[in-house]
């Protein structure tokens, strides 16, 4: 993993921390994975990635934004790949963020879905 700011490490330690984001390391690995990939998983912490990518997405308001725009928000940080995309089937499932229904393209010029945190979308649909 690529060397995370210490305000992103041990995280679970932290009281601060508020319970909505965060993975449980056995959620991460299959059971048939090799040793390494649980290791792997249990040095991820993903509550302040979590919070990190959520706080990245609703920072672009009710229009949402597409992966490619979070991860070059987000590229000060040298985070893999992986360790910022991983989040988002997280924050859906937790009902932090949706996705609008509408793509946009990315650099690739292929179309990508855009993500709106739910505290916008639901202000959205409101007005």
């Amino acid at each position: 993993m690529a060397d995370l700011p210490d305000w992103l490490k041990g995280a679970e330690n932290d009281p601060t921390q508020t319970s909505l984001f965060g993975t449980d390391p056995r959620n991460l690995s299959r059971t048939y994975d090799p040793q390494t990939s649980h290791e792997a998983a249990h040095s991820i912490d993903t509550t302040g990635l979590e919070q990190l990518v959520y706080e990245t997405i609703h920072e672009f308001g009710p229009q949402g934004t597409i992966s490619d725009e979070v991860r070059e928000a987000l590229a000060h940080m040298n985070l893999s790949y992986s360790s910022v995309t991983a989040r988002y089937a997280a924050l859906k499932e937790k009902g932090l963020i949706e996705l609008s229904g509408s793509r946009r393209p990315g650099k690739s010029g292929r179309g990508q879905n855009v993500m709106v945190a739910t505290r916008w979308e639901s202000r959205h649909e409101e007005g």
